[in-house]
């Protein structure tokens, strides 16, 4: 099971494999972040000032800096998603994690956190005023004109949604909520984002501002870092991948932009393909007018295997953590 989709310049997307959605995964948290960077500019929110009766900020949830945890150390979630049983209210989940106590001092720190990505949805329904469904719809898909685009609420919006391996799935396990649409949505979403037709320039700049991750250094990856809702590099952003990957049971998401181009790649898990992988290679076809090709060259010759991104940071562990379970 395979979708891709690239786009170049301001083309129609190139389209191959399945043209039913899919579920996005953590390219949601790509999502969640153009829609509170936008209620940013509208001045509804504000990035950098004590969320209500907490010590972190805007920015540090959304760059992973906020102390919370995440969980994929919970056991009995993995054990009760693996056997099809109803998700849990998040009330449980935060207990279960403990939620309340921060692993580091924000902005101290970094560490990936779906719960972090939790109280930004919920952010942007404050912003908005709106359900979050309807706040995306505004925010993001409206102004992208993606015509696919949705948040799935239920087991019942996952039925026309191409899941791989994961047949009769409850988005309500992805605590921050689970965007599906087609793999060219995904690319056109990303390229209106980088082509700037969704923030101001100031606050796109911003999101690429990245939090430096040395200590996930690798081969493939010798400069990673993590934005507002973005992976990217931390030295000259711009003249590498800028995007996200995601993961939950059953299937595996790439979407990155690398200067005019963008190439989603959705597979079906186990898959002989892996997402990344290929989204590399149809990155480095491109054309791009870039100015250090040097690291172009770089570029092509990574592998973009799944053990390169564990080290790299960029996915940061999870999906040797918990692959099947917990969307990353």
């Amino acid at each position: 099971m395979l979708a891709t989709a690239t786009i170049d310049g301001e083309n129609a997307p190139t389209i191959g494999g399945t043209d039913a959605p899919v579920p996005w995964w953590s390219f949601t948290k790509t999502v969640l972040s153009v829609a509170a960077l936008s209620l940013v500019d509208r001045g509804a929110l504000d990035l950098d000032a004590p969320m209500e009766e907490r010590p972190f900020t805007l920015r540090q949830l959304l760059r992973h800096e906020a102390g919370l945890p995440d969980y994929g150390s919970v056991n009995r979630y993995h054990e009760d998603v693996a056997a099809g049983k109803a998700p849990w209210p998040a009330s449980r989940m935060l207990v279960a994690v403990q939620a309340d106590r921060l692993r580091f001092v924000p902005g101290t720190g970094w560490a990936y956190s779906n719960i972090g990505y939790l109280m930004v949805a919920k952010a942007i329904e404050t912003g908005s005023g709106l359900p979050l469904a309807a706040a995306l719809s505004s925010l993001v898909f409206d102004p992208s004109r993606l015509q696919t685009a949705r948040l799935a609420m239920s087991a019942n919006d996952l039925v026309d949604v191409e899941m791989g391996g994961a047949a009769g799935y409850d988005p309500g396990w992805v605590y921050h909520g689970l965007v599906t649409g087609t793999a060219a949505d995904a690319a056109r979403l990303l390229h209106a984002l980088m082509s700037g037709k969704l923030l101001q320039p100031s606050t796109l700049s911003a999101m690429l501002e990245g939090h430096p991750l040395p200590q996930h250094r690798s081969e493939a990856h010798p400069d990673p870092a993590y934005g507002l809702g973005v992976m990217l590099s931390a030295t000259n952003p711009r003249l590498h991948p800028i995007g996200h990957t995601g993961e939950g049971p059953g299937s595996r998401i790439a979407v990155y932009a690398l200067a005019d181009r963008i190439a989603a790649v959705w597979t079906g898990l186990p898959a002989g393909n892996d997402a990344e992988k290929m989204a590399a290679r149809l990155l480095a076809c491109s054309p791009a007018r870039l100015t250090d090709q040097v690291q172009l060259a770089r570029f092509r010759k990574r592998t973009y295997s799944g053990k390169a991104l564990r080290g790299s940071g960029l996915i940061v562990a999870k999906r040797a953590a918990f692959p099947k379970s917990v969307p990353d």
